[in-house]
């Protein structure tokens, strides 16, 4: 049970670390998203970008829960649904600034991409290595 506590609790870290540091970079790095952070009026590329963060954070959070927990099952997914359950009332606080298909795709990729990540993890887990 501690395992997969602490599978859940780090994929969930893997997670915000990653969106918090790529993000930053993103808003030093692009002045025209800094410029229209704060005010959330994002152009096309600035919310493609936005959501290719979010899937890359969550792909990598599943397969850190999947490292740490080895038996894929729902413990595995639960970064991506405590993820979904967290984002779905700020989503709903922000329906109004993003288009429809961005909530859609951010909120309904959660879980298949945390699954996803577990899958990689569990694929590398079994893969013998190569001998020479």
């Amino acid at each position: 049970m501690a395992r997969k506590i602490l599978g859940v609790v780090s994929g969930l870290a893997v997670w915000l670390i990653v969106v918090t540091i790529v993000g930053a970079i993103m808003r030093r790095s692009w002045p025209a998203y800094a410029s229209v952070a704060e005010a959330m009026t994002f152009t096309l590329p600035m919310m493609v970008a936005r959501l290719s963060i979010g899937a890359i954070a969550t792909v990598l959070a599943g397969l850190v829960t999947a490292y740490i927990i080895p038996r894929l099952g729902l413990a595995t997914l639960m970064p991506g649904l405590l993820l979904l359950v967290g984002f779905i009332p700020v989503h709903i606080n922000l329906w109004d600034k993003f288009p429809v298909w961005y909530h859609l795709t951010f909120l309904l990729s959660l879980v298949p991409l945390t699954y996803l990540g577990a899958m990689v993890a569990g694929a590398a887990r079994t893969a013998e290595p190569v001998h020479s």
